[in-house]
């Protein structure tokens, strides 16, 4: 039984993801590798409520701030060839890559 790559994206721009996506689906379709995916796992909305005024004087205001982080899963047959290429995609900040092999 072959193994597989696992490999899991998380960040907070969804455009920036997708083009990683691509590259990772451009990379399979060269070397001839099976991948499944990419899966769009539930985003995660992290909301902190601020108060808007520093003294504590006035109405009651607050601000929402929200950060929302997106996530990926795609499944790739390990295969060194192409995990070889798949470490020498350029990462953009803000985009974390996990991947682990299965067997």
């Amino acid at each position: 039984m072959a193994q597989k790559a696992r490999i899991s994206l998380t960040g907070t721009d969804p455009k920036k993801m997708d083009n990683i996506c691509q590259q990772i689906r451009a990379i399979s379709e060269r070397t001839g590798v099976g991948m499944k995916g990419p899966i769009p796992l539930p985003t995660k909305k992290l909301v902190v409520p601020v108060r808007k005024s520093p003294d504590g004087e006035g109405s009651e205001t607050w601000d929402r701030w929200e950060m929302r982080v997106h996530k990926r899963l795609i499944d790739l047959d390990a295969d060194e060839r192409a995990l070889r290429q798949l470490m020498r995609i350029q990462v953009p900040d803000g985009v974390n890559i996990e991947i682990v092999l299965k067997s």
